[in-house]
């Protein structure tokens, strides 16, 4: 499984995760709360800043009847046709030149999710460095084949897939010249219950695939991004907005900017905390070892008085014989004065 590099980042196993936020439509219309939350993504310490490119036209059609309009009582859009969501959420187009080079200046990587291919025609203009493909369109092989062929690194989320499909999806992607293919473990629902994340997936997956897995995470909170990284997740994508408080077509289920500091350190812990298998004192720990329960003098003896559990008992610190040896020297005779507080030693005994 390779490292895959995307401009000075490198993603795997050996780095800290790689850490996404997603703007969505969360910047509600503003380029300048665009930018604004390009910001604040950098001063959470995120990786990469995440777009997302289409137009309503580009996603479906104007139509407010039937499959086209959303009547799920449980959905956060219910009441609204598709067309018209899509055009309430989508960036325009005009407006990723800009947010990209405020990516630049603050260091991150600014990337999107292409919809279509006219999407992606666009972004090769713009010289994206990556691209990700949405768990609804993981289907689309002739989009993920024009992906690939750009050679580009691939984030491809897999929420709904079958693995009868996700195999196609990564099929389709690599013989179109996809080298650096990343796939996020997805559940695709907004907000998404955590008990629906099956994160042990995530090794099923990068076995099977040969592959690095990451998470794309709809659920409230960090608790499962850090989860994620535990089971080995190499790449955590979170929507982000400045304050759920502003409302939004993704603000219900994004990240505020402090609750995305914590991320970003939290599942770097989780991270340094998986190291390897281990067992024994860590070099770290070694210093500890002397403050282990050993065998000590307790009262002072005189030169052949016997050893009782009155005058010796297993205390800390720990320069003495191990509290194992209790049974076998109890009864035994020092062989000279031993002042309280002496360590007890094989060398103090007849």
């Amino acid at each position: 499984m390779s490292v895959v590099r995307i401009r000075d980042y490198l993603i795997g196993p050996e780095n800290r995760p790689f850490i996404i936020a997603e703007m969505s439509g969360n910047h509600n219309h503003s380029l300048d709360r665009a930018l604004a939350i390009v910001d604040a993504a950098a001063e959470a310490g995120v990786q990469a800043l995440k777009l997302q490119t289409y137009t309503a036209e580009t996603m479906t059609i104007d139509k407010e009847d039937g499959e086209f309009f959303i009547d799920d009582p449980n959905s956060l859009w219910q009441g609204t046709s598709l067309y018209k969501l899509y055009q309430k959420a989508y960036t325009p187009w005009e407006w990723h030149e800009a947010i990209f080079k405020r990516c630049r200046e603050r260091g991150i990587i600014g990337f999107s999710t292409p919809f279509d291919q006219s999407a992606v025609d666009f972004l090769e203009t713009l010289d994206v460095p990556c691209y990700k493909i949405a768990s609804f369109e993981n289907i689309d092989l002739p989009l993920i084949k024009k992906v690939a062929a750009t050679g580009k690194p691939l984030f491809l989320s897999t929420g709904m897939a079958t693995l009868a499909e996700l195999d196609e999806a990564v099929r389709t992607a690599r013989e179109a010249g996809c080298q650096d293919l990343i796939l996020l473990k997805c559940t695709s629902t907004y907000p998404a219950d955590p008990k629906n994340s099956n994160l042990l997936t995530i090794s099923h997956m990068r076995d099977l695939f040969r592959c690095q897995v990451g998470l794309s995470d709809h659920t409230p909170g960090i608790g499962v991004t850090i989860a994620a990284v535990a089971l080995g997740a190499t790449v955590v994508e979170k929507h982000f907005t400045l304050n759920r408080a502003d409302g939004g077509v993704d603000a219900a289920f994004s990240l505020e900017p402090k609750e995305m500091k914590a991320l970003v350190v939290e599942t770097e812990r989780a991270w340094q905390a998986l190291g390897g298998i281990s067992y024994g004192p860590s070099a770290d720990e070694k210093p500890s070892l002397k403050h282990r329960r050993s065998l000590y003098i307790v009262k002072d003896l005189n030169a052949g008085d016997v050893l009782t559990a009155d005058n010796l008992r297993a205390i800390r610190p720990g320069l003495g014989l191990p509290p194992k040896y209790l049974p076998i020297v109890m009864g035994k005779r020092v062989k000279r004065d031993v002042p309280r507080g002496t360590p007890l030693t094989w060398e103090l005994l007849l």
